[in-house]
């Protein structure tokens, strides 16, 4: 059976594209300033931003607390976990060659996955908080989907804005240049990286607090998320933070419109596709890679 598609439906996507992609984006931007920063590629990321959802779960199911609140706790504890891993285990293949950090992220992320289901369960749960859709136009919007985009801009907007104005900020994009360099200059590199893979959990942790509200959770969901986040990176150039920004958002749309004009099945592996494509046609990202 043909389906007709119509304008109409053509703005829902787009729309719930970039209501997608503006998450993607915020999650990806932790990914991209620890590679940018430390050159450390984070198999583990999608996995902190699973401990975010649960941390929002049980906050809302044991206490009651509003879920998108709970970012003030979720952040700060996932920031914490995050330093304490670089401390303990990162910071010792900073400077190894790239499949180390590579390998040694995997572990962490199957030791938290094999955690957190001995101590959640691999059950399906979900926060049941905000539901139906805001009506604008002809276009239906769900609640939880806009609401999670506005704290996912205003977060990622944030972001760039401590990046670029504050001290540790710029410290962070001068280390991310050049670690020589800002050695020279006086900058603690150590303590960059300390407070940078703090920064990137804490962003993983919010994108997951955003997520549990929307979908359900599990031990494992991290894992389309850190492919996801990577794929954004790849897109936006490694190490590019404004490029994590258009890369999210690229991604969401192309998801969200190869579903409308492919079946679902080929919907599911347009996003390969496009890795690859980018991989061999601008390996550096659309922005290139580094810029800060």
């Amino acid at each position: 059976m043909n389906v007709i598609i119509t304008p109409t439906m053509v703005g829902q996507v787009v729309i719930s594209g970039l209501l997608a992609g503006a998450l993607y984006s915020m999650v990806a931007l932790g990914l991209a300033l620890i590679f940018g920063v430390m050159r450390v590629i984070n198999i583990a990321h999608g996995t902190i931003l699973m401990l975010g959802a649960y941390t929002t779960f049980w906050l809302f199911h044991l206490l009651g607390l509003n879920p998108y609140v709970s970012l003030l706790i979720s952040m700060p504890l996932l920031f914490l976990l995050g330093m304490l891993l670089q401390r303990t285990m990162v910071s010792r293949v900073v400077d190894a060659p790239e499949l180390s950090s590579l390998l040694l992220t995997f572990g962490i992320s199957i030791a938290l996955v094999n955690l957190a289901r001995l101590a959640f369960t691999a059950d399906l749960r979900s926060v049941e908080f905000i539901t139906g859709s805001f009506l604008v136009g002809p276009f239906a919007l769900s609640k939880s989907r806009v609401i999670s985009f506005a704290f996912a801009v205003a977060i990622t907007l944030f972001a760039f804005w401590f990046l670029q104005k504050t001290k540790l900020g710029k410290a962070i994009r001068a280390t991310s240049q050049s670690a020589e360099t800002a050695m020279v200059c006086g900058i603690n590199v150590g303590r960059i990286h300390l407070y940078s893979f703090g920064i990137a959990s804490a962003l993983a942790s919010a994108g997951g607090s955003l997520v549990a509200v929307m979908v359900a959770i599990q031990p494992q969901m991290g894992d389309v998320y850190t492919f996801k986040s990577f794929l954004v990176i790849v897109l936006g150039g490694a190490g590019n933070y404004p490029g994590a920004l258009l890369g999210g958002m690229l991604l969401g749309l192309v998801e969200q419109l190869s579903a409308l004009f492919l079946t679902t099945q080929l919907s599911e592996a347009v996003a390969y596709v496009l890795l690859v494509l980018v991989l061999l046609l601008r390996p550096t990202g659309l922005l290139g890679g580094r810029a800060t």
